[in-house]
């Protein structure tokens, strides 16, 4: 699958019935995991807010879940802002109704930076864009479903988390932080019928590392592991679409590594 902005449904999406009618909320919505993610779940015909900052990749999200067959919305949001998530919380509302289902896609900032040449600036940038992002998000949520005693809420982590890597120690702690949040959450809102999960995905080929790392070193990459490729958005897409639907009735609490075999834990 491509990484493009106008990503196209997959001929390997599973189907969920029990999905069909609702409502979801996909925050870094409109590019890699997130724009596949919003596919997938529209074409399990759940209707879709596409979240994101980047007007053009949103609407391009828009358009291609329309030129599917599937329903969405795109909405322009900071995510680490409290006022634009209140009002992203709003337009869902009003436009869509009630939210079933919700997947704190939004962060990133997992590029590799030495300990000893972090600085405060960048740490706090990181907090905000991975954990305090997703907690705005789920906070803003969060009261109407435990009034309607019902939901499901998937939040990202990363490998980074689970053990040690490249990626920066303001990185780590961030995507540790949504581990710890997510199980808190499954805990105490277990009683309120709301389910929350975590992904926490590896190595995934999208535009960002196409540009970055050459075919040959990415070739080299996904040899590195147990399955022998790199991930691709489709395979957290898929991953997704179980957590939210009744097949994982019984699943609270847990974080999936969708990493290809690179953590077992």
């Amino acid at each position: 699958m491509t990484d493009a902005h106008a990503v196209p449904f997959s001929s390997r999406t599973v189907i969920y019935p029990d999905l069909a009618g609702k409502v979801a909320v996909v925050t870094g919505g409109s590019r890699g995991i997130g724009a596949a993610t919003a596919t997938a779940l529209a074409l399990n015909d759940v209707v879709v807010a596409v979240v994101g900052r980047d007007a053009a990749a949103i609407a391009a999200t828009v358009a291609a879940i329309a030129t599917a067959g599937g329903r969405s919305i795109g909405v322009s949001a900071d995510c680490t802002l409290e006022d634009e998530i209140g009002s992203l919380r709003q337009q869902v509302g009003d436009e869509l109704g009630p939210v079933d289902v919700l997947a704190t896609f939004a962060g990133g900032n997992g590029m590799p930076v030495a300990t000893t040449a972090e600085t405060a600036d960048h740490w706090r940038s990181v907090i905000e864009s991975d954990l305090t992002a997703t907690f705005l998000t789920v906070s803003a949520f969060l009261p109407e479903m435990v009034a309607r005693r019902s939901g499901v809420i998937i939040t990202m982590s990363s490998a980074a988390a689970r053990q040690a890597a490249r990626s920066s120690a303001a990185y780590a702690a961030a995507k540790g932080g949504v581990v710890a949040f997510t199980r808190h959450l499954a805990n105490e809102l277990g009683k309120d019928g709301i389910r929350v999960n975590c992904l926490a995905p590896s190595a995934i080929e999208n535009d960002k590392m196409r540009s970055w790392v050459p075919e040959d070193q990415r070739e080299a990459l996904g040899a590195a592991f147990p399955l022998g490729r790199l991930g691709q958005p489709d395979d957290i897409a898929a991953a997704t679409l179980l957590l939210a639907s009744s097949a994982s009735s019984w699943i609270t609490g847990v974080t999936l590594d969708v990493a290809g075999g690179k953590i077992m834990v």
